[in-house]
């Protein structure tokens, strides 16, 4: 990963904030996107004060146009964009759908799923001008098992696993690497969101069923490497144990 042009939305906990962590330390040049400034800026001061590259800027993925300037500043600083991770999502609230809040659709659309496109979209004429890049999205279990409460977040993420076999269709033989990685069920915030709703089989695991947000990043950087490739244009499971073995998990 040395040297490398690495972009991450949702940067500012979770998921995002361990993987922006792990590749810093790896030699990756880091750019944190997130809404939550504060917290970006304090991780990749953190990068850098360990000696590695990272810059913060405050990005809503839903805008497409704070998604485009992203890729430019990366492109102006870092030289390009080697890595782009699709991380940012949302799932609150939790509702069936007969009481569905119309803006919260909107919003987790938005977010889910336009923010992933609109990411595909400004990164894919750099890459491709550069003779190839990886593009991972974040997707999950939810895509095919349907859950009560969770209708935006399901259809969602089976949105974006689709959108990653259309990405590899289109442009894997022009040297772009398309992966979606289902993590399973994650220690994050938003894991605690769906313990409080008490809704569905999820709300009742416990929070060390969860695994930790660092196996998460692990997983991204095998999945940015060459040993990732027989998995290109698909959905890599965490869950499943011959992955951990390949990732060195267990």
């Amino acid at each position: 990963m040395t040297d490398k042009s690495v972009i991450i939305t949702g940067a500012s906990r979770g998921i995002g904030a361990a993987a922006a962590r792990k590749f810093g330390a790896l030699g990756a040049k880091v750019l944190l996107c997130a809404r939550s400034v504060t917290e970006i800026d304090t991780i990749a001061a953190e990068i850098n004060a360990a000696g590695g590259t990272a810059l913060a800027l405050a990005t809503d993925v839903a805008q497409f146009d704070q998604v485009q300037a992203a890729i430019d500043l990366a492109q102006a600083e870092f030289g390009g964009v080697d890595i782009l991770i699709n991380n940012a999502g949302a799932l609150d609230p939790v509702e069936r759908l007969e009481h569905a809040t119309v803006s919260a659709w909107d919003t987790i659309i938005d977010v889910n799923v336009k923010g992933v496109f609109y990411g595909i979209r400004a990164a894919l004429p750099l890459m491709k001008a550069a003779g190839g890049g990886t593009i991972i999205t974040i997707g999950s279990g939810a895509a095919t098992g349907a859950l009560e409460g969770w209708s935006h977040y399901c259809s969602s993420k089976a949105a974006v696993h689709h959108l990653n076999a259309c990405l590899h269709g289109e442009e894997g033989a022009n040297g772009v690497r398309a992966l979606v990685l289902s993590p399973g069920t994650v220690a994050t915030e938003m894991q605690r969101v769906i313990k409080k709703s008490g809704v569905n089989p999820v709300s009742t695991l416990d929070w060390e069923d969860h695994i930790p947000p660092e196996w998460v990043a692990e997983t991204l950087v095998w999945m940015a490497g060459a040993d990732s490739d027989a998995h290109l244009g698909q959905v890599v499971a965490l869950r499943d144990e011959a992955i951990r073995k390949q990732v060195g998990l267990i």
